[in-house]
């Protein structure tokens, strides 16, 4: 079994009409054995950009300090960090660690805000730092496979924010049960220029 599925994820970003979506499974695991069913996937880095950390848990919640990279360049620029240079920063920190003792972190990240004009962006990138762009939807984890599948079946441009929230998490949930690894229900964020929407999904238990 690869590092990266040790505790299992789902994590997918969607782009709607001047908004996106990002949403995240549940469960922590430690291989087939469930610990924890309410573990935090996705992190706030200000109200217009997110990062979600699919992979090792332990790893994962190391690069929260993210946030603290993100509080000091607030404080220096006296503004928010936009999404490309987010991304270029995580990535940055991944790329750094690539050689180290105990090798890279086993992290996927997905990055999803919105930029100048507040067009969406979205991007993910290995453990390594390696950067994909998308305009669609991007996805990570255990599950990604089948996300794949479920996105690229559902997904369409433009929707507006309750028509996103619906595709994300029919794909999110779809997905889910057709990986033992991840699942116990979605963490779906939706936001656009004026606000964020949080909601708890309900899946399957088991």
């Amino acid at each position: 079994m690869s590092i990266f599925e040790y505790n299992g994820s789902a994590l997918v970003a969607m782009v709607g009409k001047n908004c996106f979506a990002i949403a995240s499974d549940r469960r922590l695991g430690v291989q087939l054995q469930t610990i924890a069913t309410d573990f935090q996937k996705i992190y706030n880095i200000h109200d217009k950009l997110f990062i979600g950390l699919a992979g090792l848990a332990t790893d994962a919640q190391t690069l929260y300090r993210l946030v603290f990279r993100h509080k000091l360049y607030q404080l220096r620029e006296e503004r928010d960090m936009k999404p490309q240079t987010f991304a270029s920063l995580v990535s940055a920190v991944l790329y750094e660690k690539r050689l180290v003792e105990f090798g890279p972190y086993f992290c996927q990240p997905v990055i999803a805000g919105l930029g100048d004009e507040d067009k969406p962006f979205i991007c993910t990138m290995d453990s390594i730092g390696a950067k994909e762009l998308a305009k669609d939807f991007v996805v990570a984890g255990t599950a990604s496979e089948s996300l794949y599948g479920a996105c690229e079946a559902m997904f369409k441009p433009d929707m507006e924010p309750e028509e996103l929230f619906e595709t994300i998490s029919q794909a999110l949930l779809s997905s889910v049960d057709r990986d033992c690894l991840s699942g116990w229900g979605g963490h779906v964020y939706v936001v656009t220029p004026t606000e964020v929407t949080e909601r708890i999904l309900k899946g399957r238990m088991d």
